[in-house]
């Protein structure tokens, strides 16, 4: 009788064995699926970024920066040119500034687009900016020449095509994507109009919109960044880490988000940190993270200990 008992207790628990073990192979299987998932996100992420920095005008086609001295200056390949283009014809112009405005008047025979259209004479270059800012364009389009206003200094920012960063590019070197990295951050608002010091590679120091900081704990213990950004759309970040000039790039690495949830938390997926334009050339004037978002903390004895965010981009191979 007790092993006729025994036979029936299994026979009944069989079918809940049954279903326990297809209820852990199916969440098995959804927790491999979501790490699949993460890392082909990742992967198509860092495809993106590759393929952006390599566009035509992406940050890799840059071969010059020239400041702009307030007299008029004339423009082209030939050594005796008062801007000479790393690659362009010998004559293609000159500028002028006047009033605070910058003025380009093509060589004659040159070959000038602006935006896109031929045209002859004069032109006022407008800043890069919100509007875009007027592109100059030659060597059959394969040139671009734009304008950038730092503090009041004007520059011209001049792309090719056929720069050797951008023919030579190595690809991007990450690290392994890490869900551990992808955190949910609390955000907290600061008053409307309060503003952060952001200084660039230049000197040059601006305040921007600063409306608020994120919280989040790793390694046990709460790190705060100071975000850049609209919350309804993205936030943005400018920071260091303790990986920062040994692993991963020595000035500082960006990183962006969604928009900040109706509960207050954002989620921040560091596995998505980059590199800026500066890691990749020369001719660009990066920001440098604030002193607030160093990842930096001291600790009961007075210690300074440091987080190392070993996620996103790693520095450039060819980095300047």
């Amino acid at each position: 009788m007790n092993a006729n008992r025994r036979d029936v207790t299994v026979r009944k628990l069989i079918p809940s064995l049954l279903l326990a073990a297809m209820l852990s192979a199916s969440a098995s299987a959804a927790t491999a699926d979501t790490a699949s998932a993460f890392k082909s996100d990742h992967a198509a992420w860092v495809k993106e970024r590759e393929a952006e920095l390599t566009q035509p005008d992406g940050w890799t086609s840059l071969i010059g920066l020239h400041w702009i001295n307030g007299t008029q200056q004339t423009v082209g390949g030939a050594e005796a040119n008062d801007i000479r283009l790393r690659i362009g014809p010998d004559k293609l112009g000159k500028v002028e500034q006047r009033d605070g405005a910058l003025f380009f008047i093509e060589e004659a025979g040159a070959e000038v687009t602006v935006d896109g259209k031929s045209q002859q004479g004069e032109v006022q270059l407008k800043p890069e900016g919100p509007g875009g800012g007027t592109k100059l364009g030659y060597d059959g389009g394969k040139g671009q020449i734009t304008v950038i206003d730092r503090s009041g200094k004007l520059a011209l920012r001049v792309r090719h095509a056929n720069s050797p960063d951008r023919l030579n590019f190595k690809g991007l070197d990450v690290f392994t994507p890490d869900e551990q990295w992808r955190v949910k951050a609390a955000f907290i608002a600061h008053p409307p109009g309060k503003t952060i010091a952001m200084a660039n590679i230049i000197g040059d120091v601006n305040e921007s919109p600063n409306p608020g900081h994120i919280e989040f704990e790793k390694d046990g213990r709460k790190w705060t960044l100071q975000a850049t950004g609209d919350p309804a759309k993205g936030l943005s970040f400018v920071f260091k880490d303790a990986t920062s000039g040994k692993e991963t790039y020595g000035i500082a690495r960006f990183l962006k988000t969604g928009p900040v949830a109706a509960d207050g938390t954002v989620v921040v997926d560091f596995n998505r940190a980059y590199n800026p334009p500066c890691a990749f050339t020369e001719y660009a004037t990066c920001p440098l993270p604030p002193k607030e978002n160093q990842f930096a903390l001291t600790d009961k004895q007075g210690n300074t200990v440091r987080l190392a965010v070993r996620a996103g981009e790693k520095k450039y191979a060819a980095a300047h």
